[in-house]
């Protein structure tokens, strides 16, 4: 071994042919290795163009793939169609990482807080609600010209818009006016109302999230169950499946 090392190192060193000199301007020169990986490459292609020519002789035009009913032509490509959202990540993340007593923990304070909210609101001109109407009837089109809302309904006309605790003229000159009257304490008022409102429209908001996604919850852990059963409605975004399961006899 020792003999074949030593020999081995007085021979000829075997180098391999450069690009000649006229022809460097074409890069380096292909050896025998780069040669194999474009024929592979080459080869490869042409087997699959091959497997796809023979594969449009022998098409049906009379098969049929479920994936056709997702999928549409749109410039000689095919394009799957957007699906309709089921489940939003905001849901995902939750139903993931939480479980279906602390959603439903959680929904229920929510639903106390709106409760407590309700009574502590007066929701008689509450803005997300539709105002009533009052239709009132005449005769003749003067009087219809001559109409004036606060003489026909005899009291001031700042109190018109008013849906309730309306005073009449009379009642105002008898009686004092109880409460506050200043402009600036009223808008004051009027604007923690409105906020109040806002607060108590987003509490609704979230009660009905945490709703969907406790059902969503429910859903799932009940289809775990090896009943046999049948999907009768798809799962929304604001509603969860619905499935309707083989009923059992109990013992």
């Amino acid at each position: 071994a020792a003999f074949r090392k030593a020999a081995k190192s007085r021979q000829r060193e075997h180098r391999e042919r450069s690009q000649p000199g006229f022809r460097k301007h074409l890069g380096l020169l292909e050896k025998k290795k780069d040669y194999k990986l474009r024929a592979n490459d080459y080869r490869r292609k042409q087997e699959y163009l091959r497997a796809l020519r023979k594969k449009a002789l022998e098409k049906n035009p009379d098969e049929f793939y479920y994936k056709m009913t997702r999928v549409k032509l749109q410039d000689g490509v095919h394009v799957i169609k957007e699906t309709k959202e089921e489940v939003t990540p905001e849901q995902l993340k939750l139903m993931r990482t939480q479980d279906v007593k602390y959603i439903e923990m959680k929904r229920v304070a929510e639903a106390k807080k709106i409760e407590r909210l309700k009574s502590e609101l007066h929701l008689l001109d509450f803005q997300g609600k539709q105002r009533n109407k009052h239709v009132f009837f005449f005769d003749t089109k003067k009087e219809v010209e001559q109409f004036d809302i606060a003489t026909h309904l005899r009291t001031a006309p700042e109190l018109v818009d008013r849906v309730f605790n309306r005073p009449t003229i009379e009642t105002l000159q008898k009686e004092k006016v109880k409460g506050v009257t200043h402009q600036t304490r009223l808008k004051r008022i009027a604007k923690e109302r409105e906020k109040q409102y806002d607060c108590l429209t987003q509490r609704i908001g979230r009660e009905k999230k945490l709703f969907v996604i406790a059902q969503k919850m429910q859903t799932r852990k009940d289809l775990l169950d090896k009943t046999q059963r049948v999907k009768v409605k798809k799962e929304t975004v604001n509603s969860p499946a619905i499935y309707k399961f083989q009923s059992r006899r109990k013992r």
